[in-house]
């Protein structure tokens, strides 16, 4: 069984940075892609980020040049900084692994 939990969301003003973790059990972040997605209330899901299991990694138009995704192996974690918050980062963002998703972690960017 598979479980992935997210965490490192908050309330956040705009300009600062977090640090997003997505834990996995049951199977190795390294062995596969992971991805991080965000839905924004209202609005469909958006790719964020992506980890592959030789290390690349990929990121979508909308934080990319503001943003990191990094892999530890030694906790079986995935982690997305985002630097640079704007309010349009406001979503609930989630970590998949092959067809699992986590339940998600709040950000909210806010003066």
């Amino acid at each position: 069984q598979v479980q992935l939990v997210e965490s490192g969301g908050g309330l956040v003003q705009p300009g600062g940075s977090l640090r997003l973790s997505c834990a996995a059990s049951g199977r190795a972040v390294s062995s596969e892609n992971v991805q991080w997605y965000r839905q924004a209330p209202g609005k469909g899901r958006e790719l964020v980020a992506v980890i592959g299991h030789l290390g690349t990694t990929l990121y979508g138009d909308s934080v990319k040049g503001r943003s990191t995704i990094s892999r530890d192996n030694a906790t079986n974690t995935v982690h997305l900084q985002i630097n640079n918050l704007k309010p349009e980062d406001t979503a609930i963002y989630y970590c998949t692994l092959n067809l699992y998703w986590g339940q998600g972690t709040q950000v909210t960017v806010s003066s």
